[in-house]
């Protein structure tokens, strides 16, 4: 049976296990293995299953996101096939892309003590929302797709325990607001939020750069979740005519505005801009006519390993990903599988510990990780005088997408073609 010291509540949790051998990719991971943990171990007999869970959107219109993160998920542990002559077992908790989601799915795995680490959130709002619960219970979580800037900031959300293979916003709100003036010759811009932690973060990036740069900032508008006429915002937004509308958003929302855009007079002309938000297969034909054009930020890989990727995920899904943020995903948990290999301390008789601030040490101290999505190192990051905890990515792995006629006629044109990346490559 599984033992943890801790106060946590003790329960059961069925998984299903996944078992293939091979080989996944390593980086360097340096840390000790004591025999004493400040936050506790977990416990493991000999034969039982190293139990990692993910925290991903499983339905609703983010349901993309969660299912190209778990799939990925699995192809890593079905090539790793054990640790130490450990199986690996996966289980998953819905975070439906929204604050209580995000908190419910964290409440549910805290009350595991099995779990030995985690993979998510897909948003940054389910991880707002998550973050004190998980960290508090010793837990480590790595977000193959939370990309605002607050996360991993240590003077804002950040708590110990949580890391990403995303991109922080910092990059991406620069790499957009540089793209549409100096490659587009754009000199005025609005802005579109929903209020959630990732797409005000992201649009406050994108103003605040492009106003750097020499644009004016012409409106800072939000909408709600859940809205569907988004004529009153646009108008408001149209007064002033901008010559680019900057939207961050999800689906459906994003959808209605780009659609709606259309139909408002002083939008005429205006260069629609979103971003890995609306960065989904369904996204252009649910948006239609107007969406041809479009412009949009987001995650971008290449080179073999991608493609091998590519083949892989195929192989495993039937189908290619729905979504961005799945070599991220798989970056996360070869990340976590390794850190779990480095400070497992196993006895004789086959069975196993796992230290929770041994295994965040390990995490923290991943560097030069030869991953996918580039090279990851997780120790602290000083972005443009800010101190930021957790970040193991750059933003080498951005590049802008346009929309076409293709990409609106069929979902299975995704995704939209890359016409810039911040390297030239």
């Amino acid at each position: 049976m599984f033992r943890f010291k801790s106060n946590m509540l003790l329960t059961l949790l069925i998984s299903t296990a996944l078992i293939v051998s091979a080989c996944a990719p390593t980086g360097t991971s340096e840390v000790e293995t004591p025999a004493e943990d400040a936050i506790g171990f977990v416990e493991l007999d000999a034969g039982d299953p190293i139990h990692l869970a993910f925290m991903l959107p499983t339905t609703g219109g983010a349901a993309v996101y969660g299912t190209a993160a778990s799939n990925a998920m699995e192809i890593a542990v079905e090539e790793r096939g054990q640790i130490h002559g450990h199986d690996i077992n996966i289980t998953g908790e819905d975070t439906g892309c929204s604050a209580e989601g995000g908190q419910t799915a964290a409440q549910k795995v805290v009350a595991d003590p099995s779990i030995v680490g985690v993979i998510g959130t897909t948003c940054s709002g389910a991880m707002t929302a998550a973050m004190s619960v998980i960290s508090g219970a010793g837990l480590s979580i790595i977000s193959p797709s939370n990309t605002s800037p607050k996360l991993t900031d240590a003077n804002e959300t950040y708590e110990p325990g949580y890391f990403r293979t995303a991109h922080n916003d910092v990059f991406q709100g620069r790499m957009a607001a540089e793209f549409a003036i100096n490659e587009l010759g754009l000199n005025t811009a609005a802005a579109i939020h929903d209020g959630d932690p990732y797409t005000q973060g992201l649009a406050q990036v994108f103003v605040d750069v492009f106003k750097e740069l020499g644009g004016t900032v012409t409106a800072f508008e939000a909408v709600n979740k859940g809205d569907t006429d988004m004529r009153p915002v646009l108008t408001t937004v149209a007064a002033d005519s901008p010559d680019v509308l900057f939207f961050p958003i999800f689906q459906p929302e994003g959808d209605f505005i780009a659609a709606q855009s259309a139909e408002i007079s002083g939008l005429e002309n205006v260069t629609l801009f979103g971003a890995d938000g609306l960065l989904v297969a369904p996204f252009p034909p649910s948006a239609g006519e107007a969406a041809i054009g479009m412009y949009m930020s987001g995650p971008h890989v290449s080179g073999a390993d991608a493609e091998e990727y590519l083949d892989k995920y195929l192989d495993h899904a039937g189908e290619p990903p729905p979504g961005p943020f799945g070599e991220h995903a798989y970056d996360g948990t070869n990340i976590l599988l390794d850190a779990i290999e480095k400070v497992a301390i196993v006895n004789d008789d086959g069975s196993m510990k796992i230290g929770r601030q041994a295994l965040r040490d390990a995490i923290a101290s991943t560097s030069n990780f030869k991953g996918i999505t580039g090279t990851l190192s997780c120790a602290d990051k000083d972005i443009q005088g800010t101190n930021y905890q957790g970040d193991c990515a750059t933003g080498e792995a951005l590049a802008i997408f346009q929309v076409g006629e293709e990409d609106v006629a069929s979902e299975t044109a995704f995704p939209p073609e890359i016409i810039w990346t911040p390297s030239g490559n």
